[in-house]
């Protein structure tokens, strides 16, 4: 990598200025972030930070596979109706009670956000959970704001949960098995301490009359399935999938490998008889319902963020790290937890953890190798993806519930969220430090 770039900058300072400028005007959220992620790359390349084939190498075409394939999964599983179905059973076990169906449709979504991904199950439980509250006749908000903080919970228990974790997991190599091991006990405890304060804030609220109560228990949730085959196809794969990943270490098969197999023969089962223009809408669609958004928003930061990697950046910021907690290993893990809650909180934690991965990974001589480096990991996971808890901008889920909420009628805005939210944050990560401190430290 050249020190210098194209008019005689530094490619250091020219790395970090794009890089800064593309985080700015994300944040900023005037312009698509993939559009501003994709820019910023090509102003890498065209400036001489990095060449094309270097860029190339930057992207963790691991990352991508495994999320491209989750989504087809999703998406091809979601048309069989199993998820609404999954919603109206929960809510009809409590016997329509309010405070029952939102502790119901909490653990719904945080069991769904760990097992497919966090966006994704918010777009499929929003809907059912707008459409019990107008016939229970309470509010909306209570159970779209404990379905926010259960799917950015659920979805840090294991590797495909949250975009996160995913990218630790990818660009670290830590197989799936290791984040339920590590994760998923103190994400158990997180959601039941969450769980008491949701019944102090919201007990008197929700209330619902008997007459509204039998009119959920009319719902049919078999109704709710619209393709029986699908639905077992579709569990077939998921199962397969989920074999895959478990098995990985065994198998030294990449997540990416395991998703994009279990989406092709998803696709396979979904198409199989069906006439070449039929399957040509069918497959077309099934593409069409992926995020590219997303995907594309990933590739070019990464090529952002090897940018920065490979002009010296990274390497200096692990160092005044280092310095600032003088390399005690104990006071650099619980700074890792706590800055990245406080600045998942407010920024994306894509792009942040994009960029704490390079710069631990620099630390792993300091701590003894890359064993060492274990606890830095699992803080930097439950610090983004807990931290995005605190604000409505601080993870993608809470944005899309904003959106749909907003559709529907019952604005969620900033300021009451941060009222709502920020504290049960804190209090979250307070558990995380108690647990990381007591299990590694």
């Amino acid at each position: 990598m050249h020190g210098e770039t194209a008019f005689g900058w530094s490619a250091a300072w020219l790395a970090t200025a794009v890089f800064v400028g593309t985080y700015a005007l994300v944040i900023g959220d005037k312009l698509n972030r993939a559009i501003l992620a994709l820019l910023g790359a090509a102003l890498l390349i065209l400036c001489g930070v990095l060449n094309q084939e270097a860029a190339i190498r930057g992207i963790d075409f691991n990352t991508i596979g495994l999320l491209l394939g989750m989504m087809l999964i999703v998406n091809i599983t979601a048309k069989s109706g199993v998820f609404q179905y999954v919603a109206i059973w929960s809510a009809k076990r409590v016997n329509a009670q309010p405070l029952g169906v939102l502790f119901m449709l909490s653990m719904v979504t945080a069991l769904l956000s760990a097992l497919l991904d966090n966006v994704t199950t918010v777009l499929l439980v929003v809907p059912v959970t707008l459409l019990i509250t107008e016939e229970l006749k309470v509010k909306a908000y209570p159970y779209l704001i404990a379905e926010v903080l259960c799917s950015n919970i659920g979805g840090t228990a294991t590797l495909i949960g949250d975009p996160p974790n995913i990218m630790i997991g990818s660009l670290v190599g830590i197989p799936f098995n290791d984040f339920i091991y590590h994760l998923t006990p103190v994400v158990i405890v997180v959601l039941l301490v969450s769980a008491v304060p949701f019944y102090f804030l919201w007990r008197t609220e929700l209330v619902a009359s008997e007459k509204a109560r039998r009119r959920v228990m009319e719902f049919e949730e078999r109704e709710a399935i619209h393709d029986w085959r699908l639905l077992r196809q579709a569990l077939f794969v998921l199962a397969l999938v989920l074999t895959g990943f478990f098995t990985s270490r065994l198998t030294h098969l990449e997540p990416a490998t395991v998703s994009m197999g279990g989406a092709a023969l998803l696709l396979l089962l979904d198409n199989f008889r069906k006439s070449a223009e039929e399957q040509g809408a069918s497959v077309q669609k099934a593409f069409a319902e992926v995020e590219w958004v997303t995907l594309m928003f990933f590739a070019g930061l990464f090529i952002l963020v090897h940018g920065l990697e490979a002009s010296g950046v990274i390497r200096t910021m692990a160092e005044k790290l280092l310095a600032a907690t003088q390399g005690d290993r104990t006071v650099t893990v619980l700074a890792v937890l706590w800055g990245s809650a406080f600045l998942s909180a407010f920024i994306d934690n894509i792009p942040f953890v994009a960029t704490m991965i390079p710069l631990i990974k620099s630390m792993a001589p300091a701590f003894g190798g890359e064993q060492g480096l274990m606890p830095l990991w699992w803080a930097l996971s439950l610090g983004a993806c807990l931290g995005g808890n605190g604000t409505l901008v601080g993870a993608s889920a809470n944005l899309v519930v904003a959106g749909l909420a907003e559709r529907a009628g019952q604005p969620i805005k900033f300021v009451p969220y941060l009222k709502s939210c920020f504290g049960l944050m804190i209090l979250s990560i307070l558990v995380c430090h108690v647990y990381i401190y007591w299990r590694y430290l």
